[in-house]
């Protein structure tokens, strides 16, 4: 098989087709995300954790809600002394209840529950912002990929004309063999960055067909001419402040309050408890009893008890269990609270940097702009002395070179901007899906 048929570059081939068939065959940003929540396995994880909790917490509140059951048993009961002698058989049902009436421990026991809740909540939330991330950014890698091998493959077809031309000179005596090879070898290198582009691609497009459940995706392209959004509000102060009520440094709140919990459980050591508990039984009784030589009394009949009652505990003494209970939760409170502090300085210094990476990539895609249009205007130049003889064929290779650079990195810049948009949001917790919505707005009808 020859190296233009290798079966990389068949199923890469296949792969085009595929997408080519027509547009209306391409997925959108927003197909690929809806797809995605359905399948991928981290988000389903955290989503079915953050729906368990629910019925933890529920589960958890039975603390003050009455306890009820009921007990069934048959007995036979013997007694012998050297004056009297007594049986007792039958059946009994009992039905008993108990109502906590005050138990600070278990209403601390109960708060927390209902934290880990919002705990859930906010993986659940970290967990969707990072599944918007990894789509978008697989999603524009395909589109990325796709954009530097169309960039190679027309690289190398510019070298391969200008190599032409070159031969072409040579033969008729205008042009030196150093023209020759110099193309030659641009040409060399230009066909190897096409392999490693058309390499690059396949792997993009595998793991954009992992990440969504699919084979075969082929994603919309921006719409041209291309309109990058700008970055609102634009001030970084905003999306610090921003950023203090992200999920991240709300889990870390809620932490710090399950520990202050904790530890009014540990002072509760030192209260009373105070139940209500009542039982109500039936039964049928029959035996016998006999007392020195006084005639046997039997008995059969049925039988009821019930009681009901207020229980008091008071803890006196635990062997100092108390008291070093609560020191350690006083300690453990300290360490939440320094994970909050630390969550909120976390969440500040990603929310600068990513501010600043998007006004830095903004930045970036304008001077690209402006460096493609004049790279063209420069290779038009080139071209045009290289025919009249003042330039020479290395000038030309060169100023394609950094043209056909230069649209690559461009189309790299842009996606990067989109993807550091919603990173921005990210670091300040409030990405969500309409963002992804509102990128989708820019992708091909």
């Amino acid at each position: 098989m020859s190296p233009a048929f290798t079966p990389r570059r068949l199923a890469l081939a296949a792969a085009f087709a595929l997408g080519a068939l027509s547009t209306a065959h391409a997925q959108s940003l927003q197909e690929l995300y809806d797809t995605a929540r359905g399948y991928d396995a981290t988000y389903l994880a955290a989503r079915a954790l953050a729906d368990s909790t629910v019925y933890k917490a529920e589960g958890v509140h039975s603390l003050r809600r009455p306890n009820v059951g009921a007990t069934v048993g048959y007995a036979r009961t013997t007694n012998e002394t050297p004056a009297t002698e007594s049986e007792n058989r039958g059946p009994t049902a009992a039905l008993n209840a108990k109502q906590t009436l005050f138990n600070r421990a278990n209403d601390a026991t109960i708060s927390q529950a209902d934290l880990g809740v919002e705990a859930a909540r906010a993986d659940l939330a970290l967990a969707e912002q990072d599944l918007i991330v990894r789509v978008a950014n697989a999603y524009f890698d395909v589109l990325g990929a796709q954009d530097a091998l169309t960039t190679a493959r027309a690289s190398t077809k510019a070298i391969s004309e200008q190599l032409a031309s070159a031969k072409r000179n040579f033969e008729v005596g205008t042009a030196t063999i150093t023209d020759t090879r110099e193309a030659q070898a641009r040409y060399d290198l230009a066909t190897a960055q096409e392999l490693a582009a058309e390499n690059d691609l396949l792997n993009k497009r595998i793991a954009l067909d992992q990440l969504v459940g699919r084979s075969n995706v082929e994603p919309k392209p921006l719409a041209t001419p291309v309109v990058l959004p700008p970055v609102m509000p634009a001030d970084v102060n905003s999306w610090v402040s921003l950023a203090e009520g992200g999920p991240g440094v709300r889990k870390a709140q809620v932490g710090y309050e399950v520990a202050q919990l904790e530890t009014s459980k540990a002072r509760a050591g030192h209260l009373p408890t105070v139940d209500l508990s009542g039982s109500y039984g039936q039964g049928r009784a029959t035996g016998f009893s006999k007392q020195g030589s006084l005639p046997v009394n039997r008995y059969n009949g049925d039988t009821n008890q019930s009681s009901i009652g207020v229980t008091v505990n008071i803890p006196l003494f635990a062997g100092f269990a108390i008291q070093n209970r609560v020191k350690e939760t006083l300690l453990l409170e300290e360490q939440s609270r320094n994970n909050l502090d630390a969550a909120r300085r976390s969440a500040n210094q990603a929310a600068r940097q990513a501010y600043y990476g998007s006004e830095s990539l903004q930045a970036r895609v304008r001077a690209l702009e402006a460096a493609e249009t004049s790279s063209q205007v420069a290779l038009d130049a080139t071209q045009l002395g290289y025919k009249v003889g003042v330039r020479v064929n290395l000038d030309v290779l060169n100023a394609q070179t950094q043209l056909y650079s230069t649209r690559r990195d461009l189309a790299r810049a842009r996606y990067d901007v989109l993807v550091n948009t919603l990173r921005l949001k990210q670091a300040a917790g409030q990405l969500s899906p309409a963002d992804v919505a509102a990128i989708n707005q820019l992708l091909v009808k």
